[in-house]
């Protein structure tokens, strides 16, 4: 029996813009390349958050049924995670070409980016394996509450996240510092206060634009930078 065929975009990342560069960041997160047996080449995006997987295939042009992978046992962190899996030998090929291998969890690192699409790549790959977090905290010794404003990026390769630090920092990220994870494995980029309103203008400048963005995380966005600066636009 023949495979059924799917429509796709084979050739959406032979050529660089904003959309491409988006979806190339968010598969640098949560993408993975597979060769099976039989020589066939997929490539796949995975995430707990739908809005994600389904504006990806809108994007690339596809016809492919997003799987889902629902509760297995009875761990309350468990989410219902989504994937989207693409034959396609061309687009393998062409995420080669970018430094992609399989099981690039721990090896990956920053492709190679024109400067004008970098803001989409950041916020790509932020949407995938990024977070802001915005909360009160007591701080005991002023006696007062404060807000608490930062962003993290995550990633399995420590060399990745050096990468991207310091491409951050030739747009005006002044710092941050990387850990590794103290439960898990992997590392975590971390950047306070300022530099997360820097990131902010990078990531958001234009996105209302594609709409490729992940709602939650700009709303959380737009509450810091409201509540801290109110007198700037968010």
């Amino acid at each position: 029996m023949a495979p059924m065929y799917r429509a796709v975009d084979h050739n959406f990342f032979k050529k660089w813009s904003r959309n491409m560069a988006y979806v190339l960041g968010f598969f640098a997160a949560d993408g993975a390349m597979i060769l099976n047996n039989r020589g066939a080449h997929f490539i796949e995006f995975h995430n707990t958050d739908k809005v994600l997987i389904t504006k990806t295939r809108s994007v690339l042009q596809s016809s492919h049924r997003v799987g889902v992978r629902v509760q297995e046992n009875k761990n309350p962190r468990w989410k219902t995670a989504y994937r989207l899996q693409i034959g396609s030998k061309e687009m393998f090929t062409d995420l080669e070409k970018f430094g992609f291998t399989q099981n690039k969890s721990n090896t990956i690192r920053l492709p190679r980016i024109p400067q004008e699409y970098f803001g989409d790549f950041v916020r790509g790959y932020f949407d995938g394996d990024g977070n802001v977090y915005f909360k009160k905290h007591w701080v005991k010794a002023r006696e007062k509450e404060r807000w608490i404003f930062a962003c993290r990026f995550t990633s399995g390769s420590k060399k990745y996240l050096e990468d991207l630090h310091r491409s951050l920092k030739q747009t005006g990220i002044m710092r941050g510092f990387i850990l590794a994870k103290s439960h898990q494995s992997g590392f975590e980029l971390i950047l306070s206060h300022r530099d997360s309103l820097v990131l902010y203008r990078l990531m958001y400048n234009t996105a209302l634009d594609t709409g490729l963005f992940l709602p939650r995380k700009y709303k959380l966005f737009r509450k810091a930078i409201r509540t801290l600066y109110p007198a700037l636009r968010a």
